[in-house]
């Protein structure tokens, strides 16, 4: 795993935010997930990085990156990070949460991105619907408001197995390396400290204008909403194509990095 040694920072307008940037070519911009930073990407990072410019932010309140002190939209801090390093256009991939930051941003800076791939996500309005996130949203919020970090960690690393699988069932170095990503940015904030972020809201009627290719890849365990919602982004842009990663629940880029990165390359590489 990259440590703090590798990350540079950009003095951004409210605080330094932190990035990797390695290999050289045309840009691809690798977006994280909720609650961890830039080494998320363990598994892609030497693959792409052989090929590509990898640019891999620490988002906002993330990893190394400063807390908010004022309202922000994730899109804005990427726009401006992609301005300072003269990395744009550039491809954006994200999963869950840096999905949505990629939709965001080729909805709000679309000349800045080059194309989207998008993973575990489709747009910053779909919300998961069925009981299973619904009760896990519920404890992760009761177990964050009683301090209980443990049981927090706990039901945050159930996402890596979904609804339909123990962690028994998939390779412990996942979960374990969430974990202590996942801790390391939680010591960052404090239960009682105001949420900042500003969504970017009305998404849907705005997808058919999208005009680079979009690559929505999603585990086949995924929920039915999400990979519709995922579908439906894919259909609604003039190009778009959909993939699933059968077998493999929120992280198929964790889970079976081969089939994703040969997803993820062939879609690069034809661009």
């Amino acid at each position: 795993m990259n440590d703090a040694a590798d990350v540079r920072f950009f003095p951004s307008s409210d605080g330094d935010l932190a990035y990797l940037d390695t290999g050289s070519g045309d840009p691809v911009v690798l977006l994280h997930s909720g609650y961890v930073d830039h080494r998320f990407w363990y598994r892609q990072l030497p693959a792409l990085a052989a090929e590509y410019r990898v640019i891999a932010p620490d988002v906002r309140g993330h990893g190394f990156s400063a807390n908010a002190s004022r309202p922000f939209r994730w899109a804005d801090d990427l726009a401006e990070l992609l301005r300072h390093l003269d990395a744009g256009p550039a491809v954006l991939v994200g999963v869950s949460m840096g999905g949505v930051i990629a939709t965001d941003t080729v909805l709000e800076h679309p000349e800045l991105v080059r194309a989207v791939v998008t993973c575990g996500a489709a747009t910053g309005d779909f919300r998961y619907t069925d009981p299973w996130h619904t009760e896990l949203q519920a404890e992760n919020a009761r177990a964050l408001a009683a301090g209980d970090i443990d049981g927090w960690l706990d039901a945050f690393v159930r996402v890596v197995v979904g609804a339909h699988r123990t962690l028994a069932d998939v390779d412990p170095e996942i979960p374990r390396r969430l974990r202590d990503l996942a801790l390391h940015t939680l010591s960052k904030h404090t239960p009682d400290e105001p949420n900042r972020l500003v969504p970017v809201t009305g998404s849907w009627p705005r997808v058919p204008k999208i005009d680079v290719p979009v690559l929505a890849v999603n585990g086949g365990l995924e929920p039915a909403d999400l990979l519709a919602a995922a579908e439906r982004l894919a259909r609604e842009v003039p190009d778009g194509r959909a993939e699933v990663v059968e077998g493999t629940d929120h992280y198929p880029n964790l889970e079976k990095p081969q089939e994703f990165n040969a997803l993820l390359l062939g879609f690069l590489r034809a661009l």
